[in-house]
């Protein structure tokens, strides 16, 4: 009886809290990506490209909710590249958030790197992962779904399927030689505009030669599915609609929202959204679209194709001679329905996906995002080129990583002076085209653990060229608590915020000529890049580093690197390019 009392009072209820306490834990995941140039045919053209296990998209990565993921990453191709895991936080863990010359350098051909991603506790949703180097993100992508914890459930009625949705750059040439020469030779002969988009890797049957392989979604009369959708776009917005369907939005960005019922999304590159789709209506053939969303002068030149996919009801019918087009897919140039998506949504609020928004801010900044010039020394000669910046601060990459500098205390690397405030106040929405010019460095903000940021994000119009500008933070996600057109005013648009349900996201769009504010705590540690999530505004200098600092516990501090990190023999290219004619230049590359 003494030992029966012992194991029922003693055993039973510590084997019960190791149980529980190792389904807390979740459980861990192995994924081996092997990096090699693979053959594809689209747009009646054969050619080879960088591609994770032949494929693009590339693998899924899935798992529940407080799992952890170890990838391994062999380079087989000729190529060196890194990859960055986007939305993920990686707690305490710089070492493996992916960005080339920021936390690492490139995995070199010929060797391996092994990734280890750490989840946030509240992550739950569709995240994605992609390449951050040069541009090879263009075909190494594909999307994370962060199932919820196992015997939990959705906060919305369990769906009767669902379907991941990429949305992707197709380039017909040699991205890689193009991206070689689109540097040395500092010209923008070659402007690396996408020749199609794509929808899970096909660009679908408007195109040249296309038709035969457009992705199929097959669905049954009277369900409700879940997609997850994820803009994996190199350089612009996308509208996204399905012909004669509502959309009704339940995350994004690996966080749940309130439901929200329209007709069309817009998502910008960097972006993920979690939609739901209610199959009510004649069992047929319907389109699902995606078109860029421009907001630049509608007599520039662009690519102006429409990807699709079809949404096909199963049964017994006879099929359309083609499917319906989504005559609610906005157009191009519709700024009413691309601006105006922007703020719709709002955080899920409850007990179980609360909010915890930052109401007593330590550190504010204001930062404006433009298109401006610098001065460059080229072959000897001092000229002026095209660039991007962060409060006139074009970032210039280091020749190894912030990362590492930071963890091991070395100088001359980086500088902890980047502005919390521009250097000049001015008309920033205005017609400006006479101002300073920015300033090449490598500069970044250090914050204290636990400070609590507000940070307001500020377009502007310098050169004519405003544009919308999405913004991805690493290692964290925010509160959006405020948008709006024009330039902010720091006494009346605060009364504005919204404090109780704020979105939380990892990417934000910046609106044309507008401005967006935003609230999170550090209390992440590490080294995080910030950035504009069109390629082109990266690659020119418009983005920034974050350093963390620890806090006063092994628990709030940055965990000890790996064994192993890449060399960083390689140095990272220039990122400004020659400025040549700053009138027919412009209009030639500004596409977004």
């Amino acid at each position: 009886m003494k030992k029966m009392r012992f194991l029922l009072e003693v055993l039973v209820p510590a084997l019960l809290t190791g149980m529980l306490a190792s389904m807390a834990e979740g459980r861990t995941h192995y994924y081996d990506f092997v990096l090699k140039e693979t053959n594809f045919t689209k747009l009646c053209k054969t050619k080879s490209m960088m591609t994770v296990n032949d494929s693009f998209p590339g693998p899924v990565i899935r798992i529940h909710r407080g799992d952890l993921v170890y990838i391994n990453v062999h380079n087989q191709d000729d190529f060196g590249l890194t990859i960055h895991w986007h939305g993920v936080k990686q707690t305490r863990n710089p070492w493996s958030d992916g960005p080339d010359h920021i936390t690492q350098c490139k995995i070199q051909p010929g060797t391996n790197f092994t990734y280890k991603v750490i989840f946030g506790e509240d992550q739950e949703g569709t995240l994605w992962w992609h390449a951050h180097s040069d541009w090879t993100r263009a075909s190494v992508h594909g999307a994370i779904v962060i199932l919820p914890t196992e015997g939990t459930t959705y906060p919305f009625p369990k769906p009767d399927g669902e379907q991941l949705l990429v949305l992707g750059s197709w380039f017909s040439g040699d991205l890689n030689k193009e991206y070689e020469e689109f540097f040395s030779n500092q010209t923008f002969e070659s402007l690396l505009d996408d020749n199609a988009f794509t929808i899970n890797g096909e660009p679908g049957d408007l195109v040249p030669c296309g038709g035969e392989t457009t992705h199929r979604f097959l669905v049954d009369y009277g369900g409700t599915y879940l997609l997850r959708i994820v803009n994996a776009v190199v350089n612009v917005e996308l509208f996204f609609a399905i012909s004669e369907h509502n959309l009704t939005i339940v995350g994004t960005d690996g966080t749940y929202t309130k439901p929200k019922v329209t007709s069309y999304i817009m998502i910008a590159p960097g972006q993920t959204m979690d939609v739901l789709i209610t199959t009510n209506q004649s069992l047929s053939h319907y389109y699902m679209g995606a078109r860029r969303f421009t907001t630049f002068t509608a007599n520039a030149t662009f690519n102006n194709m429409t990807a699709t996919a079809i949404l096909q009801y199963r049964g017994d019918y006879n099929p359309p001679d083609e499917p319906s087009f989504p005559t609610n897919l906005p157009l191009f140039h519709d700024w009413e329905s691309g601006l105006g998506f922007l703020p719709l949504l709002r955080s899920l609020a409850t007990p179980e996906h609360p909010v915890n928004v930052p109401l007593n801010i330590t550190t504010r900044m204001f930062i404006t995002a433009s298109i401006n010039l610098v001065n460059y020394t080229l072959e000897g000669t001092e000229v002026s080129h095209l660039g991007a910046s962060l409060n006139n601060i074009t970032f210039m990459d280091p020749t190894s990583s912030i990362l590492l500098a930071y963890y091991r205390h070395t100088s001359g690397v980086y500088t902890t002076d980047f502005p919390d405030y521009p250097p000049s106040y001015y008309n920033f929405t205005g017609d400006i085209h006479v101002h300073p010019l920015s300033v090449v460095a490598t500069k970044v903000k250090v914050f204290n653990y636990n400070e609590s940021v507000e940070i307001v994000f500020q377009g502007t119009n310098l050169q004519g060229q405003a544009s919308d500008h999405p913004m991805h933070l690493h290692g964290y996600t925010f509160y959006v608590v405020g948008m709006g057109t024009g330039v902010f005013n720091n006494e009346t648009d605060p009364k504005s915020y919204n404090l109780v349900d704020p979105s939380e996201r990892n990417t934000i769009t910046v609106p044309k000529n507008g401005w967006v504010a935003l609230r999170f705590l550090a209390n992440n540690p590490g080294v995080w890049l910030w950035h504009c999530h069109i390629d082109r505004h990266l690659t020119w200098g418009m983005d920034t580093t974050f350093i963390v600092k620890n806090g006063e516990t092994p628990d709030t501090s940055i965990l000890p690197p790996p064994a192993y990190m890449p060399s960083c023999a390689a140095q990272s290219p220039i990122r400004i390019e020659d400025f040549r004619d700053s009138v027919e230049l412009v209009d030639k590359i500004n596409v977004n």
